[in-house]
């Protein structure tokens, strides 16, 4: 094709197109979500996402709460201030180290009530531990509940992390078949604590 061809193209092209683009859509009168009872909602959709949350009751003990929910579990890392682990995950020397680990808690610094997300701390040692654990315990005060994503992205503090993450639910994938997996990518369940 010569360049007079392709000249003819693109000046074809152009005639058909517009002179300053599409308009954007108006924003006038949109209101994001929001609920009236944010940890109903958070709690509710958590569930929808396959996953589960609770509420910490006051006087209530966070390690058998978390014991509650696994007792089988074995290999505990946490992150967690106040929750006892059986290993310091940020004491080992490589991420790999953690495979095995049967149950991971970390503190999340917020949860989005429209999705059930928790965003986590991006400055945690080892981010694989969010993974690679084969369940994940997310722990974040119930005033950092945000009805959407809107809220949220304005409330997530300034880091120099490049790793920004948000988790809702467990792992899953479908195949062609449609049948659901949870645990395929990642934990085969979460437990989200507000407390």
């Amino acid at each position: 094709m010569g360049n007079s061809s392709r000249t003819e193209i693109l000046e074809r092209i152009k005639s058909y197109s517009p002179e300053k683009g599409c308009p954007r859509p108006s924003m006038e009168g949109f209101a994001a979500i929001s609920y009236p009872d944010k940890v109903e909602q958070f709690i509710a959709i958590s569930k929808a996402v396959l996953g589960d949350a609770v509420v910490l009751q006051p006087g209530e003990d966070i390690n058998a709460l978390i014991r509650s929910h696994f007792p089988d579990a074995k290999r505990i890392a946490s992150t967690v201030e106040g929750v006892e682990g059986t290993f310091d995950p940020d004491s080992v020397e490589s991420p790999g180290e953690l495979n095995g680990t049967d149950l991971a808690v970390v503190p999340g610094l917020l949860g989005v009530c429209e999705n059930g997300a928790v965003w986590v701390d991006p400055n945690m040692r080892w981010r694989a531990l969010c993974f690679i654990a084969e369940h994940l315990v997310m722990v974040i005060p119930r005033e950092a509940l945000y009805n959407n994503m809107h809220e949220a992205y304005k409330a997530i503090p300034e880091s120099n992390s490049r790793y920004r993450c948000f988790i809702s639910g467990p792992s899953k994938t479908a195949d062609i078949e449609q049948a659901l997996v949870c645990g395929a990518h990642g934990p085969k369940s979460t437990l989200v604590i507000l407390k």
